[in-house]
């Protein structure tokens, strides 16, 4: 008899058990860090920030690509779909986003910042070099505006808390730690660019519209928005004239554009070249450095400070 009772006190434990396992096998495992996917450097840098190591942050567009350019193969794109959150830029800035349907939730950044319209002249730039993808009406590049990117990481915040709830102290205390560099980065730029003997820049790709807008100085380009674009005869005459007429001694060009042209503007005429980083994406060798937006915003700050001759 007291055999009989081990051997059943044995079955319904092994049962149990048995139930415990199955229950287990029909939920989630939950100790896995959740994906974000995020599409540019500016909104990888702000997730990084404000996540820590609670997530899987996923740069969708890879170091060292142009984000103009790129086109995401189907392996990538079935990635992207394990992703519990995607973070894009919007305005335009990657087209192949259109008829993807994301299996979670995607935010369009775009939405909740200020965008800044072309004028008629930039518009008609544009239009120049008939091979562009497309023509439009908004500059992309709102991530250089710190005010932007402080929407940009409130948003950011509010979409990490929903996805971990149990998270929302620290994601807040990491949000107002990012928003505190980006004042610094804001202060920085107008003092240093208060007072400057040149009033304008050149550059290869219309990139610095909005920080050209708020820190007041003129930006003249080779191209419109599309660093792809080859620059016409009339563009590349309209520059040397600008150069000359203005006393401009610097050209800037990005890493992930042609520098044949630039560097042949910069040799006739007599100036120097340098590297604007306009922060689409960033280098293999930036990211291996482990470069973040204030450090690479700082550099451009040095480097605008020093080619409008600022005091």
């Amino acid at each position: 008899m007291k055999n009989l009772k081990i051997v059943a006190l044995i079955i319904v434990l092994l049962l149990a058990a048995l139930f415990v396992v199955m229950q287990n096998e029909k939920k989630p495992l939950n100790n896995a860090k959740p994906i974000v996917g995020v599409t540019t450097f500016a909104l990888y840098d702000i997730t990084k920030h404000i996540a820590g190591d609670t997530i899987s942050v996923i740069n969708i567009l890879p170091f060292g690509v142009d984000p103009h350019s790129f086109e995401p193969t189907p392996r990538l794109m079935s990635g992207i779909e394990k992703s519990a959150l995607v973070f894009y830029s919007g305005a335009g800035l990657e087209p192949w986003i259109h008829g993807f349907k994301f299996k979670h939730k995607a935010v369009n950044i775009s939405k909740y910042v200020r965008l800044r319209k072309l004028t008629e002249a930039e518009i008609a730039q544009d239009h120049e070099h008939e091979h562009e993808a497309h023509h439009q009406a908004i500059d992309p590049h709102y991530w250089l505006d710190f005010d932007n990117m402080k929407k940009a990481t409130e948003i950011i915040t509010r979409e990490l808390i929903a996805l971990q709830p149990k998270n929302k102290e620290l994601y807040i205390k990491n949000r107002d730690k990012y928003i505190q560099m980006l004042n610094k980065l804001d202060e920085a730029y107008k003092k240093t660019l208060s007072n400057c003997k040149q009033k304008s820049v050149v550059v290869s790709h219309n990139a610095l519209g909005y920080v050209a807008n708020k820190y007041g100085f003129h930006v003249e380009s080779l191209t419109g928005l599309s660093p792809e674009a080859e620059p016409s005869a009339q563009s590349i005459k309209r520059i040397f004239q600008d150069i000359h007429a203005k006393g401009i001694k610097t050209i800037f060009y990005e890493n992930f554009v042609n520098d044949k042209v630039t560097k042949t503007i910069a040799k006739d005429a007599n100036i120097t070249v340098d590297v604007f980083q306009p922060l689409g994406n960033i280098t293999a060798d930036e990211a291996k450095a482990g470069m973040t937006y204030e450090d690479i915003m700082r550099q451009n700050l040095q480097k605008l400070s020093k080619a409008l001759m600022c005091k």
